[in-house]
């Protein structure tokens, strides 16, 4: 298969995605820590990340071995797997901490005058969408780990620097619009470093990573979240992705892990979910801005996906 050698119309449908399976606001703050230290964090409907500004620790995942991080690293739970972090991963792990609750949490109270502190940390959430979580989320190892290299993922890089200044000190005018742009840039810089990190170790690539990197599929995929109100055929996917009938739908069933109609489908469901929460356009007109002129077989596909009607689904995520 032909890797595309940029991210060229890829990043859309990852925009695309990474907005489809938020919900809310996304949570962060400034921690500091002071050794000895060690937390556990429950398994969680979010996706969490620790960055080192400053000093050492270690994450402790669930399984495997646990990972030293250092100034810059950026440690990513794309599930909200369950984990702690520690000074040293000899040293006993406490009760969770209270969740953060909102994009500006201050410094954190532990650290004092007599004990210095070990690490300072930017940690931060974002809410999932947990009925219908996006293929590409399940696709990703359960820690991603971007160490600090010099001249590499300049962007991620400027989002944390940037981040750290804002969440230094009090608020400032602005402050919450910049922190919430900065969270969501941040999202996406974590993802296409990993990606990239994917490409360039010679790693072979495989489900959403190799898709959002073969041309056929990426093809087939920009067009769907372009326009998935249209009445797409596998002929016509195919023809976007200049492949046979038989060749494309063999070739986006494996790497995407679902048939294309089916993908379209879940696709639109998914689609309008993100309406039902985000707007307050009446459901008929989510229908048809989804690809379908009948409120009742709209409804009923909506409730095969989401296991409740539109209705009862917006008020609940609401």
């Amino acid at each position: 298969m032909k890797a595309v050698d940029s991210y060229s119309g890829c990043v859309d449908v990852l925009s695309d995605v990474v907005s489809a399976a938020r919900t809310g606001r996304p949570h962060s703050g400034r921690v500091t820590r002071s050794a000895p230290f060690a937390q556990r964090f429950p398994a969680v409907p979010s996706a969490g990340f620790h960055i080192v500004l400053q000093g050492t620790c270690w994450l402790l995942p669930s399984q495997g071995e646990p990972i030293a991080l250092g100034p810059g690293d950026v440690a990513f739970l794309p599930r909200g797997s369950a984990h702690g972090l520690a000074d040293e991963p000899s040293t006993p792990v406490s009760e969770p901490p209270p969740r953060l609750t909102g994009v500006h949490d201050g410094r954190d109270a532990e650290a004092s005058a007599d004990r210095p502190p070990t690490v300072v940390m930017l940690c931060g959430a974002y809410l999932l969408d947990d009925f219908a979580p996006h293929p590409l989320l399940n696709d990703l190892p359960e820690v991603i780990h971007l160490p600090t290299r010099v001249g590499r993922h300049r962007e991620l890089r400027a989002a944390v620097e940037l981040l750290g200044v804002e969440l230094d000190g009090e608020a400032r005018p602005g402050s919450d619009t910049i922190l919430l742009t900065l969270l969501d840039l941040l999202l996406l810089y974590m993802l296409r470093a990993w990606f990239e990190e994917q490409r360039v170790s010679g790693h072979t690539a495989a489900g959403w990573a190799a898709a959002l990197h073969d041309t056929a599929v990426a093809a087939a995929l920009r067009a769907i979240h372009e326009d998935p109100g249209r009445p797409w055929t596998v002929e016509e996917l195919g023809a976007q992705a200049r492949l046979s009938r038989a060749a494309f739908a063999r070739r986006f069933t494996h790497l995407v892990g679902q048939p294309p109609l089916t993908y379209l489908t879940w696709w639109r469901m998914t689609t309008a979910a993100r309406l039902l929460r985000t707007s307050e356009a009446p459901v008929t007109t989510i229908a048809r801005q989804v690809g379908y002129s009948s409120q009742y077989t709209f409804t009923h596909a909506f409730k095969r996906q989401y296991g409740a009607p539109p209705g009862s689904y917006r008020h609940h995520a609401g």
